[in-house]
């Protein structure tokens, strides 16, 4: 049974640089060589126990067709934070990355941004040349004081990683645990004055 989401996060990129397959392997730590292109978007929901607390996460998967372009406004409307994913073997998707950067800050101020390069096996094993130069990418996460990474579905190389930083990150932005044992001790003596003094 579904339980109501307090973080959403949403993914954001060109199609397929690697979105799905970051879902997926969060999700079931497995691999999909050959995920199906996501029409609209996806979604998928992960209960996340951190800082002694479980956070209900709600993950929005987006197209990356240039057609579902306008729509994906409607799913990181609200969101927490936002995964910007781009292939470190395609230059032309961080060039999207960069797009869908500015796009979410100037849209939601409030939304935490993470770059996210994925594919990065690809370069590892010689596959595939690497394009985007991971320091590049770094210094434009810091300039746009969002927060970077490099992960391989394939391999799960920082995946979980990833998501367990967005989870500790919203975590780290709640009450503690003693202010809201505080505000409870604090509302039930205040009932408690209120009831001494109701004249019935």
């Amino acid at each position: 049974m579904s339980s109501r989401v307090q973080l959403k996060v949403v993914l954001l990129g060109q199609m397929d640089c690697g979105k799905t397959c970051l879902v997926t392997r969060y999700m079931s730590g497995t691999f999909l060589p050959r995920s199906q292109t996501t029409i609209g978007a996806a979604f998928c929901q992960r209960n996340v126990r951190v800082r002694q607390r479980n956070i209900v996460v709600g993950i929005w998967d987006t197209a990356g067709m240039e057609q579902f372009r306008s729509m994906s406004s409607q799913y990181y409307r609200g969101a927490k934070a936002a995964v910007v994913c781009y292939d470190v073997t395609v230059g032309e998707s961080f060039g999207d990355a960069r797009f869908w950067i500015k796009e979410v800050q100037k849209s939601e101020p409030n939304c935490k941004v993470y770059l996210c390069g994925c594919k990065v096996d690809l370069v590892r094993n010689g596959e595939k040349r690497r394009e985007v130069d991971e320091h590049n990418a770094a210094d434009f996460a810091e300039e746009y004081e969002t927060t970077f990474t490099e992960t391989s579905s394939k391999t799960g190389e920082n995946v979980d990683k990833l998501f367990l930083k967005i989870v500790e990150d919203y975590a780290d932005l709640l009450p503690s645990l003693e202010e809201d044992e505080s505000a409870v001790t604090a509302l039930e003596e205040s009932n408690k004055s209120a009831f001494s003094k109701c004249p019935c």
